[in-house]
């Protein structure tokens, strides 16, 4: 029986150990590595597109930032009672869960390919960059395998007014799998079994005067 139970315990030895690296396969092995820095292939759109807008000509209006010195700010350092002028109602939780719920979608839809939903959330130089990159993406026989793990936080960190629309800029951190693979399922890009710790910076835009509701991307980079 002494010999039949330490067998026993060496099965049972080897097969938590091949669980354990199963687990490790699906959950990622390292975190904050240098390696798959692609962002869901978002990482070079996101590094070189900053949209800014130009006054039109003969407008010396200058761009409003929102740091009134006797003005109380936010818990993120951001003072917000120029922007809640602007638009009443404007509640800074609120506006944080939509951005979560935006980010979700269009990491998601620039993954799966999705042009419909990206058009209804980026402005039209954004979305022409994402749907180029989609299109060669495809061309080349691309799959993208990414996905968003969980965000992690979102921080407001600026507040403007300028040309008759508010520009909010958020940092979101967020926990992703980057992968890319060709036409035989090798991986081009990325690695599928690392998770990743993300921070982008992201720009949102509303007309002031706009009757639609919704807040569209205008600007994005990622940190390194």
């Amino acid at each position: 029986m002494g010999d039949y139970g330490f067998i026993d315990i060496v099965l049972f030895a080897m097969i938590a150990a091949f669980l354990i690296l199963r687990l490790r396969s699906v959950l990622g092995k390292h975190r904050n590595s240098g390696e798959g820095k692609s962002n869901l292939g978002l990482h070079t759109l996101t590094q070189s597109h900053k949209t800014e807008k130009q006054p039109a000509e003969g407008d010396s209006k200058e761009e409003s930032k929102i740091e009134p010195q006797n003005s109380e700010k936010d818990n993120d350092g951001v003072d917000l009672a120029e922007i809640q002028g602007a638009i009443p109602g404007f509640e800074k939780g609120e506006f944080l869960a939509g951005v979560r719920a935006a980010f979700e979608i269009i990491v998601n839809s620039f993954s799966s390919g999705d042009k419909e939903k990206l058009a209804g959330l980026l402005s039209d130089e954004v979305f022409n960059n994402f749907s180029s990159a989609i299109t060669d993406r495809e061309r080349l026989g691309h799959v993208s395998e990414s996905s968003l793990i969980r965000i992690i936080d979102t921080v407001l960190l600026e507040a403007n007014i300028s040309d008759g629309s508010v520009l909010l800029t958020v940092k979101i951190l967020s926990e992703q799998i980057n992968a890319t693979k060709g036409e035989q399922g090798e991986v081009v890009d990325g690695n599928p079994d690392l998770v990743l710790e993300v921070a982008d910076i992201w720009t949102f835009s509303k007309e002031i005067e706009s009757p639609d509701p919704n807040w569209r991307l205008v600007a994005t980079r990622s940190l390194e």
